[in-house]
């Protein structure tokens, strides 16, 4: 079912699932906000309200993706481009990574296994360099801090200080190629 709520100046559609879970959240993952209830919980009003800064943010994040210009180069060149990069941030980190490996993702920019695997989306064809360098170096600093901890947003921010912003460039950019290949199917 599919319901509207107004948040500031921006109309929300908003679609309410019901799922055998414990506690209630919300998704935005397609540009459509879900509100995912455990059953019999019947208080989606309260839950919109108390996150409606967070809503706010994330489509206005979606709205605004529609501005951004998509790169233009071939998977082969973002090889090359994520290669030399991994090289130049081993030796400055001081580690050796393991295998390389590109496919496309649903939700992810890149990961890294514990055995030192990085993996990269294919989708990053389309981001400015400076953003691919980013995720570069937060999946590389995966090699000295496996986890998403305070260590680990300490040697983010030793590079990368407004790292923050970089993560909402990078969700204006996820919106705007998945808009993208809507229309270019």
């Amino acid at each position: 079912m599919k319901n509207k709520v107004e948040i500031a100046d921006i109309e929300v559609d908003y679609q309410v699932v019901y799922r055998k879970i414990k506690y209630p959240r919300l998704e935005i993952k397609t540009g459509n906000l879900i509100l995912i209830l455990p059953h019999g919980y019947n208080n989606h009003q309260e839950l919109i309200e108390k996150h409606q800064k967070w809503i706010y943010n994330k489509i206005s994040i979606i709205n605004s993706s529609h501005t951004k210009k998509l790169h233009d180069r071939t998977e082969e060149e973002l090889k090359i481009l994520v290669e030399s990069e991994i090289s130049a941030i081993a030796y400055q980190m001081g580690v050796i990574p393991g295998k390389i490996g590109f496919r496309k993702m649903k939700v992810r920019w890149g990961s890294c296994d514990r055995d030192g695997n990085l993996k990269f989306n294919k989708m990053m064809k389309y981001l400015p360099e400076n953003l691919i360098k980013y995720i570069i170096y937060h999946e590389m600093a995966h090699l000295l801090e496996f986890g998403h901890n305070t260590i680990f947003w300490n040697i983010i921010k030793s590079k990368y200080p407004h790292y923050s912003h970089l993560e909402e460039e990078l969700s204006r950019y996820y919106f705007a190629i998945e808009n993208y290949h809507k229309a270019h199917p």
